[in-house]
């Protein structure tokens, strides 16, 4: 599947950056093992930020987003993603509109609504079959929410829970489908859609940002 393990101007998984994180993991021949030690360290290397939220192309680029040390659904994904196809897993975005109903009274005041438009998981080729993981949501975060860190196998899909110790957690209510690579117009246009005043003036607050041209 080459379009699975292309490079591309955001998966630029060759640049050193990306060598340099995964530079503490001993690889070997058992690509799912090789999976999960990727996405463990994805998951806990970064703190999950929904408030900084940057949608340019420019700056949705795996060697950026690896060196910060926060970072959201769509960039754990993207480094993820990147990470794996640098050794050769086949990999792919996918993106859903969830409802998170823990612990997001502040990022439901800026983005005026319930729905997180766009967030993004991983879809990881292991034995002939595609599986979905979800490394967005750090241990640390996880414990600040009261909820179990995701776990992952690399035989079954890890989606975000609904429920969390008897409480609403993660609804999914749309799926967007699959992708080779970030679909920015399709991106761009539903935020607007679904947060029109996030284009309609500038948001660069130290407690939140949102970036789009």
């Amino acid at each position: 599947m080459p379009n699975y393990l292309e490079e591309t101007a955001s998966i630029d998984f060759s640049k050193s950056e990306i060598a340099d994180f995964l530079s503490n993991i001993t690889f070997s021949d058992n690509q799912k093992e090789n999976a999960l030690k990727i996405f463990y360290k994805v998951r806990d290397s970064f703190l999950y930020d929904p408030y900084h939220l940057n949608i340019r192309k420019n700056a949705l680029v795996a060697s950026k987003a690896i060196i910060q040390k926060r970072a959201w659904c769509v960039e754990k994904a993207l480094i993820m993603v990147s990470c794996c196809r640098r050794i050769g897993i086949p990999s792919r975005f996918g993106f859903a509109i969830v409802t998170n109903h823990i612990g997001v009274e502040k990022l439901v005041k800026y983005l005026g609504r319930n729905e997180i438009v766009f967030h993004g998981y991983a879809e990881i080729l292991l034995n002939n079959k595609w599986v979905k993981c979800t490394p967005a949501f750090d241990k640390f975060v996880c414990r600040l929410s009261k909820v179990p860190a995701l776990d992952w196998d690399g035989e079954h899909d890890s989606m975000f829970q609904e429920f969390s110790n008897g409480n609403k957690f993660m609804e999914y209510l749309h799926f967007y489908g699959t992708f080779e690579d970030i679909p920015f117009e399709l991106m761009h246009s539903e935020m607007k859609r679904y947060y029109p005043h996030l284009f309609e003036k500038k948001f660069n607050l130290k407690e939140f940002s949102f970036r789009h041209d």
